[in-house]
């Protein structure tokens, strides 16, 4: 096992030291790669949100199921597919997972991933946490199973209420020494994204630097970011760090919604010596199915200046 957090950050002295340091102390080295590149272009689930049948275990009106988004994927061309928790049916068997796993490669779409929305910011051993943690833990069964070698997770959905950033910070460091080990055990990378209360990516790199697990990395998201002028230089500070990447139609300049340089993007990632696909995420207002098809063009072109 290498998930062995390399401080122990639930004293409270250290926990200031990780919100007011500004240089990570442990480099993902670990990670080895050899002759690196975007091998593809790969779509997730919750970009087709508005017609996916099933949302976090509820039936809706809607009549797109995950099948139906591979066969849409193999439509578009594309290399691979995202596959999102949030529209898997409930309940869910394992029959369904081999069924979308027999369908993709049929399809010839690889399975890049998957995403879970789970919260790893409240008190260690609590009961929301329990709760969580029995969460994480079938949906790592799950994308296991399907053969997805990366997770998405979030450190947060939401700020805890009555609880400071240090305090929060001290949980999902807690947290994630916990979930870790699972994640290895069943063969899954888990990806931390910038999202939420890890939109500020200093404080993302010094908590998956604080682990020495060949199985923790970054979820390189291109859109969520604390307000900055510049967020290209922000991104490449995490592209080292990528085992996945999330590419999206807008990013954000001081705040405000701006147009991806998708080039530019994509430099970033080859740069850094990202190796694997680039999963589109589409969630801006216009219909998907007339959107997407637009992005993955744009993204196609993008590739070929930088290949």
């Amino acid at each position: 096992m290498h998930f062995t957090p390399r401080r122990r950050f639930l004293q409270a002295a250290v926990a200031t030291s990780l919100i007011t340091s500004t240089t990570p102390s442990f480099g993902l080295d670990r990670f080895h790669r050899i002759n690196p590149r975007i091998k593809g272009i790969s779509l997730s689930a919750f970009s087709m949100r508005p017609h996916m049948r099933w949302w976090k275990g509820s039936r809706t009106d809607a009549n797109l199921d995950l099948v139906g988004f591979l066969e849409y994927c193999a439509e578009l061309g594309l290399d691979g597919a995202e596959m999102t928790s949030y529209f898997f049916p409930d309940p869910l068997d394992r029959s369904y997972v081999n069924q979308l796993k027999r369908r993709a490669h049929l399809l010839g779409i690889d399975i890049t991933g998957g995403a879970m929305g789970n919260n790893f910011a409240n008190a260690p051993g609590s009961e929301s946490t329990r709760k969580e943690m029995e969460y994480f833990r079938s949906w790592i069964d799950h994308f296991a199973d399907l053969g997805a070698p990366a997770v998405r997770i979030f450190a947060s959905r939401g700020k805890p209420k009555n609880t400071d950033a240090q305090q929060i910070t001290a949980n999902v460091i807690a947290n994630l020494e916990q979930a870790l080990p699972y994640a290895e055990k069943r063969g899954v990378m888990l990806g931390l994204e910038n999202h939420d209360i890890m939109t500020n990516v200093d404080d993302l790199i010094r908590v998956v630097d604080n682990f020495e697990s060949p199985w923790l990395g970054v979820t390189w998201d291109s859109a969520n970011l604390a307000p900055t002028p510049d967020p290209y230089a922000e991104l490449a500070k995490i592209a080292p760090y990528a085992i996945t990447a999330q590419l999206k139609v807008m990013t954000h300049i001081n705040g405000e919604p701006a147009p991806a340089d998708l080039p530019r993007m994509l430099a970033i990632l080859t740069d850094a010596q990202f190796g694997g696909y680039v999963v589109l995420e589409y969630e801006e207002k216009e219909d998907p199915y007339a959107a997407i098809p637009k992005f993955v063009g744009e993204v196609r072109n993008a590739l070929s200046t930088i290949n």
